[in-house]
Parts: structure tokens; C-alpha cells; sequence
């Protein structure tokens, strides 16, 4: 038995996290580099495939409470990233986490994270209006993430005119079904969402929700089974050619929409697209 393909949703483009820049210029596979390790290198290597820019924001947030890079500095590197390197997707905006740790570690409310994460978007936009930047949904409870998007929409932003919207603080409940809810209530909106940091597990339970994802998975793997391989690019391509091409193969994809009815299932039945109904999945001999 095999689904009809053409039913389902478009396949998540995947980027391969890195902290090696200089993969940029051999990796045929789209990488997910951080600003922090590109912004200390003088000569930047020249991009061979499509990748995208983190902006570091959990690091900096984690160490000093508050973005010590500036919006102007940080848009003016991005521009530098978007000539020299060349083709780049999506930057992420200089947005606030809202986990309670970070919480804690800057001490304030997951409202005044939200609207700095707006801020962040509307000031870089304004900077650089010509780099693909990628505005982020933050929240911790059930209905925060879709209250956080309609605060975008108050202040003019329409999300669903957006090419990527990333969704932040999900990755410690990835694997439980609020995060499916989440991601399945944010798709319903029309939104096209990027997944931050996604193990294996919570992509097979999400990929049926996003446009793409990104993970540093791989890296965890090799330190925990072959000390020093983690700063192998063959190593990353290696996990990435066994572990990520074939879950997001076109065959494996009405696998990945069982996965998600089941992380989802109240918030799937409301949606309209032919690829939602699992319990109504065409299939043929």
C-alpha cells in the first residue's frame, strides 16, 4: 500500500548545523551557521550550496542576560554574510527565549521577550531591508506562540507574507504532543515554520508542520560514541546521508504524517489540507 505522494505536503528543507564556517565552501548539503562563529573570521568562505544564519541569541542571551551585539552591528554583518558568502536563505531575527531559565537569566516576562523579539524584526527589517530576515514566534504555554503572532500582526507584520517563521523554545518538548499542537496550530495560520535544533524524534513527530528545521544533532552523537569526530565535516555528512535523508524521503513522508496525527491529533482534524487527515489518508495498491 502507498500513499499518493502528491497529496502530501512539500519536503522540510533540512540545515545541517555547523561550527566549522569553512564547511560553507566544500558542504553540497545546506548548513546552519551560527553569527558567533563567523563573525570573529576576516576572510569568509564562499557559500557552495543555500545555507542559513542563527543569530547566536541563545548564547549571548545565556551569558550576559541581554544582546550585547547591537542591531545595527549584527545587520551590518549579515549584509557582509549575504555578499561574500552568497546564498543565504533566511537569517533569524535577534529574538528573546522565553524558557524559564533564560527567564531567570535576564529577569523578565515572557511578554517583554515577545516584544523585543518583535522589535528585533521591525529594526532589522529597517536596517536591511534587502537581507531574508526570519522572524521568531516565542511562548512556553499551550496558546503563547499564536498570541505572539497575532502581536506581530498589531504592529503590522503579517506572518503568512513571510518566507520562513521560526518557532522558538519548543526544543526541550519536541518529543511530547503540546509541541505538536504548537507547530500544528501555528501551520493551520498559513505560517511556514522553521524548526530550531530538532533531534531525530522531534523532526518524525514535526516534519508534517515545517518547511524546514535545523539540527546539531550529529555533533552530539559523535562526542558521545567517537570522541574527536565532532569536528569532522564527514562525520556530519555522514549522519545527515543515514539518518536525515532517508526520514525525509519523499517514501517515508505518510510515515512522518502518522507520526504527527499521533503528537497531534485534536489540532490535526481541523485542518483543511488533503495531506492532514491521517485517518482519511488516501492510499492505493
Amino acid at each position: 500500500m502507498a500513499a499518493h505522494l502528491e497529496d502530501l505536503p512539500p519536503p522540510v528543507r533540512f540545515y545541517l548545523g555547523a561550527h566549522r564556517p569553512s564547511w560553507l565552501a566544500t558542504s553540497d548539503v545546506s548548513l546552519f551557521v551560527s553569527h558567533r562563529t563567523l563573525a570573529r573570521r576576516r576572510a569568509l568562505p564562499r557559500a557552495r550550496a543555500p545555507w542559513a544564519l542563527d543569530s547566536g541569541g541563545f548564547t549571548e542571551l545565556s551569558l550576559y542576560g541581554e544582546f550585547r551585539t547591537s542591531a545595527r552591528a549584527y545587520a551590518r554583518c549579515v549584509q557582509r554574510y549575504q555578499r561574500d558568502i552568497g546564498y543565504l536563505d533566511f537569517a533569524s531575527i535577534q529574538d528573546w527565549m522565553v524558557e524559564p531559565d533564560m527567564l531567570r537569566r535576564t529577569g523578565r516576562s515572557i511578554e517583554e521577550h515577545q516584544e523585543r523579539s518583535i522589535d528585533s524584526y521591525l529594526e532589522l527589517t529597517s536596517l536591511a531591508p534587502e537581507v531574508p530576515w526570519m522572524p521568531v514566534l516565542q511562548g512556553w504555554g499551550p496558546l503563547e506562540h499564536e498570541e505572539h503572532a497575532e502581536a506581530y500582526a498589531r504592529r503590522g507584520v503579517d506572518l503568512r507574507a513571510c518566507a520562513r517563521v521560526g518557532v522558538g523554545s519548543i526544543c526541550r518538548r519536541q518529543q511530547t504532543a503540546r509541541a505538536g499542537h504548537i507547530l500544528a496550530g501555528l501551520a493551520l495560520d498559513g505560517l511556514r515554520l522553521h524548526g530550531f535544533g530538532l533531534k531525530l524524534t522531534g523532526l518524525r513527530h514535526s516534519a508534517s508542520f515545517l518547511a524546514s528545521a535545523d539540527s546539531m544533532a550529529w555533533s552530539y552523537h559523535e562526542r558521545r560514541e567517537r570522541t574527536g569526530m565532532q569536528n569532522r565535516l564527514d562525520a556530519a555528512l555522514a549522519w545527515h546521508a543515514s539518518k536525515i535523508e532517508p526520514l525525509l524521503s519523499r517514501e517515508h513522508r505518510p510515515a512522518l504524517l502518522l507520526h504527527a496525527a499521533s503528537a497531534a491529533p485534536r489540532t490535526l482534524v481541523q485542518l483543511s489540507l488533503p495531506w492532514a487527515h491521517a485517518g482519511e489518508h488516501r492510499v492505493a495498491a
